[in-house]
């Protein structure tokens, strides 16, 4: 076999001449605007982006991009905003300065939205729709686990089959190489930053890649950049458990409303007798795992800790009263079932740009232990295997390590109670960019900021994004929405 002949000095760099003029091409390129279909106000466009950025002047695909244009004339720039997902919010990016519309951001900046690639308008990534074997349990046998490895295994198959190309690009850096495409074709010299949820840690690798770029940056609900994919899905078991603990310390000082025990470990009693008995006998549609699902839920909702009290009251004391199948049923979480042949897999992908364990026998152990410990809002679903486990493409790019080289401290925005990104995610995220840190105390909120109508949390990030001036501790404390006023027992 002949060596295969390396490159020489001036052929890499005529190679990489030739990728930087490609990726000024894209810069440069001029795109049409028009009126959005669904917002009169609003402008949209298709800004064409490289499928891979190693090869800029290759293949490309349309992002969908819209804008709500500012008539100051103090406008300071553009600020960019979207949503979580993971990799998009169902292809609502377009909408997002929507949000934000009736602020007083609109009076200094124009407001930009896009759907992420993978998602919406942008090139959407679609799974095909699998049947699966095993039955959906909150505390599963270990015998159901071969048939969740093979449900798992077949859904990253049927992926593979229809995800296309792009699958393999939807990661965090290539959506952040996206954004500053975006930057460059609105002739802007930097750009402002608001994220939610999973678009707080695209951000983040938004300023790492291009630093000189990032000017005022909000990230409201972030993921925590210290740990991968697999960390984010178990730290939202750890979280719902918080609340739930945190809800039970409550009722447990209001035993003589809610009679459910003195403690919170006697009110946990509690709920683990109304789960052994929904596993023998369902109460109205609620079986073990909707009790489950709902525990969790209303825990994170701090107004609603009275009605998880009088549900689990309800179904400890009064199982057969026709006003507790009314409740039971009335707590339920929708759960929907995709209609059709394909649904969207941009979660799927973007998870994936993580390296998972492929041993089987992790997820085992990890399922074990979350199905004991962390059986409310669905833990165990945290710990059971993810289709990228199988995964059947390597991603274009791998997470950069997250850092701030430069560009200008802004906020962090998390609930301390907030059930899908841990509040530890945000404290962890506010370190390690030097960026100062929103808490909304005793609150299990996800997305805040003209979102919840958080008077304090709207009035310091409106500040900050309109002055840059920051809150002067590096940890503001926010009230969050008030427990219900149920008086605590006399003498405790």
């Amino acid at each position: 076999m002949h060596a295969q002949p390396q490159q020489t000095a001036a052929q890499t760099a005529a190679q990489t001449a030739a990728q930087q003029s490609a990726l000024r091409s894209v810069h440069r390129q001029r795109v049409h605007w028009e009126r959005c279909d669904f917002d009169a106000r609003m402008e949209c466009a298709t800004v064409r982006v490289p499928l891979d950025y190693r090869e800029p002047g290759g293949e490309r695909i349309g992002l969908a991009v819209s804008r709500l244009r500012t008539a100051s004339p103090l406008r300071r720039g553009v600020l960019l905003s979207f949503n979580g997902g993971p990799g998009g919010d169902g292809g609502l990016g377009v909408r997002s300065p929507q949000r934000l519309a009736d602020t007083p951001l609109r009076a200094a900046y124009d407001l930009v939205g896009f759907d992420p690639r993978g998602t919406g308008g942008s090139a959407p990534v679609m799974c095909g729709v699998t049947v699966p074997t095993a039955e959906f349990d909150s505390r599963p046998d270990d015998s159901a686990f071969p048939a969740l490895v093979a449900d798992t295994r077949a859904k990253e198959a049927a992926c593979a089959r229809t995800g296309g190309a792009v699958r393999r690009t939807l990661n965090s850096a290539t959506v952040a190489r996206d954004m500053d495409v975006i930057r460059a074709v609105l002739r802007e010299r930097n750009l402002s930053f608001l994220g939610y949820g999973d678009a707080t840690y695209t951000g983040a690798v938004y300023g790492t890649l291009f630093p000189r770029r990032m000017d005022r940056s909000v990230l409201d609900s972030s993921r925590n950049p210290e740990v991968d994919w697999r960390g984010q899905y178990k730290s939202q078991a750890y979280a719902i458990r918080d609340n739930v603990d945190a809800w039970a310390a409550w009722a447990g000082r209001r035993d003589g409303h809610f009679g459910l025990g003195t403690s919170g470990r006697r009110v946990i009693a509690s709920v683990e007798r109304a789960a052994d008995s929904l596993a023998e006998t369902s109460v109205g549609y609620m079986d073990r795992t909707g009790f489950d699902a709902a525990v969790g839920a209303l825990a994170a909702d701090r107004t609603q800790w009275d009605e998880l009290g009088d549900l689990v009251s309800a179904l400890v004391h009064r199982p057969s009263d026709p006003d507790t199948e009314r409740r039971a049923n009335a707590a339920l979480q929708p759960w929907e079932e995709p209609e059709g042949e394909l649904r969207p897999g941009a979660v799927e992908a973007a998870t994936c740009e993580d390296d998972w364990p492929t041993d089987m026998a992790v997820y085992r152990e990890d399922m074990r232990r979350f199905k004991e410990k962390y059986p409310y809002g669905l833990g165990v679903l945290r710990a059971q295997p993810w289709v990228c486990a199988f995964r059947g493409f390597t991603p274009s790019e791998r997470p950069p390590y997250i850092r701030n080289s430069g560009y200008p401290k802004g906020l962090v925005v998390h609930a301390e109670g907030n059930p899908v990104l841990r509040h530890a995610g945000g404290r962890a995220m506010a370190e390690r960019l030097g960026h100062r840190l929103v808490t909304v105390a005793d609150d299990g909120s996800n997305d805040v900021y003209a979102v919840r109508g958080n008077r304090c949390v709207d009035a310091r990030v409106t500040t900050y994004l309109l002055t840059g001036v920051l809150p002067r501790r590096a940890e503001t404390v926010c009230a969050g929405a008030p427990r219900p006023d149920i008086p605590a027992d006399r003498g405790r």
